[in-house]
């Protein structure tokens, strides 16, 4: 998965267990595409401190989501979903098979 894709998907599950700066300053740089030397002068910091800040936040999320698997649910439960949707729509749909998907959600 595309890194940008995936720390807007983890920010979606996980963000509210940040601080509201560090939302910020991931939202600045991965949702308004802010330059890390933009973001520091809005912050009143070093690029560097930008650069250390969304590398541990990214670590951070990244902890969240080995730990509590939230993203990896929701993608297989889409995948599910969609095959669910798959077999109706077919002429030979068998209602064994959707009861064993509908099982793995």
């Amino acid at each position: 998965m595309e890194d940008r894709i995936e720390i807007s998907l983890l920010m979606d599950f996980y963000g509210k267990l940040l601080t509201d700066k560090q939302r910020n300053i991931l939202d600045q740089y991965y949702n308004m595409d802010y330059s890390l030397s933009e973001i520091a002068e809005n912050q009143n910091t070093s690029r560097q401190a930008i650069h250390d800040l969304i590398r541990r936040c990214y670590k951070t999320l990244n902890d969240y989501e080995d730990k509590l698997s939230l993203l990896k649910s929701s993608i297989k439960e889409e995948e599910i979903k969609e095959r669910i949707r798959t077999l109706l729509l077919e002429k030979n749909c068998y209602c064994s098979e959707i009861e064993k998907l509908l099982k793995e959600l």
